[in-house]
């Protein structure tokens, strides 16, 4: 489901779809089964207070899933140093659990996804009323499920009588429609209801889902716990596996996600939700950890992909990074051996590369750096899902670089190539006529 987030219209289109969806289920089915001349008769007086109340829920329930700000963090100074994880599209911290939605546009606390049926994101101030929502619903649909059965038994018991004595050809086409929409709603509902229910349980959204899938598949390429990489540059990054932090019990996670200890309150259609604070700590941007790691805010893990792409010169490809992946196994005079040769080979690449840049005109430069710029492909999942599925700006989830580093690399992505060309020619002629001069000093002498 999360996946629509991407498909054309649907973010237009789809709460007034949802909302015709529960008023045809609700209000039409209802209109068949009083006045069809079906069996067992119209439903009873219990039936109907008790699935229009079902049906009240479900409505508030969703609107206010609809309606209720997803969050957001309010700083009350501007903070002007990296401190922790940090996002370049607010410029501004990144609380753990936070990630930038490329819909909503800010950094959600405790993201789940951006829901393509609600328009909104499920966060921690959204989920209580998403979970009650998918509740009512179901239980809604089940409550209609009974009461199409029972009419649908009904006419099977008399199967054997004249068609005449049955009900109308209209009012058989409109039940078995009714029951057709209710079970796909179902299905699709009650899948929906699985996966928040598991959420809830073990106090892991689906983007910290996603996040655990690929730390696995990490640890099943490596075959190993921790190892040591090597970057471009001769510092060494440290792996190891981490264990999801944030799993403290059943109960103190469902309290948690809930913002509230009282079991009664939970599933209560007009129960409120738990609040960012204020004062830049607490609720939101703090969470209790379980201490099975070696220390508190490892997660999420490294992604060595990314990592590799964050320390690696604009020029690398993937040759060379695939290149340094087999070195990692090599002594340290192995590897700064194989660091020489590669280097030698940039250096004749990129004198190649300028040569014919030289010849473009400046028209065509602005194309040929669009053209030659680096695209990582995202990892997938065995469900084929990316971050970007989600609804989370991928953008933001890189690994950032040290300052001084990542400073100068985008200082100079910033600059127009046609301008790094001219650059580049200076310090060639400027290279040359010291040449010159060096030749000029030693026929003197």
């Amino acid at each position: 489901m999360a996946g629509l987030n991407s498909v054309p219209l649907i973010g237009n289109f789809a709460v007034p779809a949802v909302c015709l969806l529960i008023a045809s289920l609700g209000y039409f089915s209802q209109f068949i089964l009083h006045r069809c001349d079906l069996d067992p008769g119209p439903p009873s007086r219990t039936e109907t207070v008790v699935f229009n109340s079902l049906l009240l829920c479900l409505w508030y329930c969703y609107f206010k899933t609809v309606l209720v700000d997803p969050g957001r963090y309010v700083l009350r100074e501007k903070v002007t140093e990296l401190d922790g994880n940090w996002c370049r599209k607010c410029a501004a911290p990144k609380p753990p659990r936070a990630h930038h939605c490329r819909l909503c546009g800010r950094c959600i606390p405790k993201m789940d996804h951006h829901c393509p049926w609600t328009r909104n994101c499920v966060s921690m101030t959204t989920f209580p009323h998403f979970l009650r929502f998918l509740v009512y619903a179901n239980v809604s649909l089940w409550a209609l499920g009974r009461m199409l059965w029972t009419r649908f038994h009904a006419l099977w018991q008399v199967r054997h009588l004249p068609a005449y004595l049955g009900p109308s050809l209209g009012a058989l086409i409109a039940l078995a429609t009714t029951s057709l929409v209710c079970f796909c709603t179902a299905f699709a509902l009650g899948i929906m209801l699985i996966t928040s229910i598991r959420t809830w349980l073990f106090n892991c959204t689906m983007i910290e889902g996603w996040e655990l899938d690929r730390h696995e598949a990490v640890l099943d390429r490596r075959g190993r716990d921790s190892w040591d990489m090597v970057l471009p540059d001769g510092d060494k990054v440290r792996f190891e596996r981490v264990e999801f932090p944030y799993d403290i019990g059943f109960f103190s996670n469902m309290a948690q996600a809930m913002g509230t200890r009282n079991i009664l309150l939970w599933l209560f259609p007009f129960s409120g939700n738990p609040k960012v604070a204020d004062d830049g700590q607490g609720i939101g941007w703090t969470w209790e950890e379980n201490g099975f790691n070696r220390r508190e805010g490892m997660w999420p893990p490294q992604d060595p992909d990314k990592v590799r792409r964050a320390a690696a010169p604009w020029h690398a490809s993937r040759s060379q990074q695939e290149a340094q992946l087999q070195d990692e196994h090599l002594s340290p005079e192995q590897w700064q051996q194989a660091f020489r040769e590669r280097q030698e080979q940039d250096e004749e690449r990129k004198r190649l590369l300028l040569r014919e840049l030289e010849e473009l005109d400046d028209n065509d430069l602005g194309n040929t750096r669009d053209r030659h710029q680096h695209q990582p492909i995202a990892w997938i999942n065995s469900d084929g899902e990316r971050l970007h599925d989600y609804g989370v700006d991928e953008e933001t989830e890189d690994v950032d670089a040290p300052a001084s580093r990542a400073g100068g690399r985008d200082d100079d992505e910033d600059l127009p190539l046609a301008e790094l060309l001219r650059r580049r020619r200076v310090v060639q002629e400027n290279r040359v006529a010291s040449l010159d001069e060096r030749e000029r000093e030693t026929s003197r002498g």
